[in-house]
């Protein structure tokens, strides 16, 4: 499978890196994380050059890492640093060293030419460092489908009133059209629903209960970044949609990992303009999250193994089908963009 690698790809929550290695895989490339002693992080190619050994098996020395087979030691810029019993060190002794950054809790690293690792083309959302909004720390869900399934599930407001029915979801939503907003490079899904009960979710947590307004904002940008703008308000309050802030409003954010064709890992965390100083309700806010997360989890796993028995079966094309195929295509069409330059870097 092929993929975007002139991009920033989220690993693991920065909290879950310490001293001991660990290893994980980004667009089925293998990777060891470990935290230096100044407290970075560094991230190597997990194989080392001899025998392909993990160096994820060895053992991190002050801020190298010694191959656990032979004793070969590298140090965080991928260079061989020492080969036990023998003086002279090959050139061609180093593994690979990721351009990496911490962002929203989060280890990124970039999987293309490092020469293109801007830092500012990392996923962004301007509320997260607003003091008038609240940032917490959600999880991360391993999914065993590829990741373009999850990016037509979060790319599809359709489906929220029949998966997830008591937390994001009311009957309300069933028969209410979507819009699709197109841009070079960013989709926007999004539609309100009028005068309806609130959702499970804005019910408990954000404290309303009469009728409402109540929104969703699906916005995706390449490779697979999504920012999923939801809330309420009372009915009739806010008549400008531009001016959601006004009412109970919070992002979700997930942040996805393709590992392979058949495996994608979902970070998520959320923001939120409301009770804000109330921390003590993040852990409950955030189960009601994970609750509707895992909801689509069973879902996309089963049609993965549906794709995967009957690779040929015909499926049909509905209206609200036109993000995720739009989406499909600009992936599709970056990836084609970026094969002169990997051909061009393999032969050279």
């Amino acid at each position: 499978m092929t993929y975007i690698k002139e991009a920033w790809y989220p690993v693991v929550w920065a909290d879950r890196i310490g001293r001991e290695p660990t290893r994980h895989v980004v667009l089925e490339e293998p990777i060891v994380l470990y935290r230096l002693q100044d407290g970075t992080i560094a991230a190597l190619q997990d194989a080392c050059p001899h025998r392909l050994a993990p160096l994820s098996l060895g053992k991190v020395k002050g801020d190298t890492i010694e191959c656990g087979y032979h004793g070969m030691t590298f140090d965080c810029s991928g260079k061989c640093v020492l080969i036990p019993g023998q003086e002279i060190i090959p050139a061609r002794a180093a593994v690979r060293a990721y351009p990496l950054q911490v962002r929203y809790g989060l280890v990124w690293l970039y999987m293309g030419n490092p020469k293109n690792a801007d830092p500012d083309r990392i996923f962004h959302i301007a509320q997260y460092d607003d003091p008038a909004w609240h940032a917490v720390q959600g999880d991360t869900l391993r999914i065993e489908c590829n990741y373009l399934s999850l990016c037509d599930n979060l790319l599809d407001p359709a489906h929220v009133t029949f998966v997830h029915a008591t937390t994001l979801g009311t009957p309300a939503g069933a028969s209410v059209p979507v819009n699709n907003d197109y841009r070079d490079d960013e989709i926007c899904v999004w539609r309100w629903i009028r005068n309806a009960p609130p959702i499970g979710v804005f019910a408990r947590f954000g404290g309303l209960t009469g009728m409402v307004d109540r929104w969703h904002y699906y916005n995706f940008t390449a490779p697979c970044y999504f920012r999923i703008d939801m809330g309420s308000c009372p009915t009739g309050s806010i008549p400008d949609m531009e001016r959601r802030s006004e009412g109970t409003q919070m992002y979700t954010c997930h942040v996805l990992t393709p590992v392979d064709g058949r495996t994608v890992l979902q970070h998520w965390f959320h923001v939120r303009n409301f009770r804000t100083d109330e921390t003590e309700m993040d852990a409950d806010l955030n189960a009601s999250l994970d609750m509707a997360f895992r909801e689509d989890k069973v879902i996309l796993e089963r049609i993965q193994l549906e794709e995967e028995r009957a690779p040929d079966a015909k499926r049909i094309v509905l209206g609200i089908d036109a993000a995720p195929m739009k989406m499909r295509r600009m992936v599709d069409r970056l990836i084609e963009a970026e094969q002169p330059a990997a051909r061009q870097a393999a032969a050279s």
